[in-house]
């Protein structure tokens, strides 16, 4: 579970979902994934215990459905910047998940991750920035779930703010905004040893500046519970770079 600081998210979702007892059920998800940014992306999909997924490129203006079990629990983002040969070997500059165009591992920090936790009669869902942001990305529960079913994630584009001691930069552009953790890697950013716990792993200036800018996503990883959203019956749309206001 220590590979990145996210992975104590992942350990607050079984938390939550040992509390409720809730009983699985069948009932197959999609997720409509939707490019809006004005760049080619590459879609990573990772299952959350082996991380085994997949991968596909999606032009700007393009969407595709990708239909999983009910019961999956799993993670999706953009990768950006990559390059992929005809047999599907390449490298990315931001959220590489692996040297092929299907995922072999979780997306590489900085990168902004949807996460959802399914198969229960209540789903939970969430946009993390713990690990840094690379796009704008929002999930928008559909088909009349039950329950909150509101629109969780990020529709600003922290590269513009980021702080210059965090940005990640290719060619003099910001192509990432890192997180504390991955650029000082102490304790206190990186939530572990004595502050690995929600008494002592508190906001830092800079999760509190991704939290003002993004209040619908996670900025740390003991942010405020609300950020992970509860609903039932619902599909999902994944939206990358859409557009201010209209969704949030």
């Amino acid at each position: 579970m220590a590979y990145h600081p996210n992975a104590l998210l992942g350990s607050l979702f079984v938390t939550i979902l040992i509390a409720c007892g809730a009983k699985l059920y069948a009932s197959a998800k999609t997720f409509t994934i939707v490019n809006e940014c004005k760049e080619t992306i590459w879609p990573g999909i990772t299952h959350s215990e082996n991380f085994s997924g997949s991968g596909f490129t999606l032009k700007q203006g393009q969407s595709t459905v990708y239909t999983a079990p009910g019961d999956w629990n799993g993670r999706i983002w953009a990768r950006t910047g990559c390059s992929f040969d005809k047999n599907g070997n390449g490298k990315c500059q931001t959220g590489s998940c692996g040297t092929t165009i299907n995922c072999t591992g979780p997306g590489s920090p900085p990168a902004s991750i949807a996460e959802f936790t399914l198969g229960q009669e209540i789903d939970y869902y969430d946009v993390s920035l713990v690990d840094g942001f690379n796009l704008p990305v929002i999930v928008k529960p559909t088909n009349n779930g039950k329950g909150n079913c509101s629109t969780a994630g990020c529709d600003r584009d922290l590269r513009q703010s980021c702080p210059s001691e965090l940005a990640a930069k290719a060619e003099g552009k910001v192509i990432a905004c890192r997180s504390a953790c991955n650029v000082f890697n102490t304790d206190e950013y990186c939530c572990r040893g004595t502050f690995g716990n929600p008494q002592t792993c508190l906001p830092t200036n800079y999760s509190r500046s991704f939290k003002q800018a993004c209040p619908a996503a996670y900025s740390f990883a003991y942010d405020d519970p609300t950020s992970i959203i509860t609903c039932s019956g619902a599909d999902f749309i994944v939206t990358f770079c859409a557009s201010r206001y209209d969704h949030i």
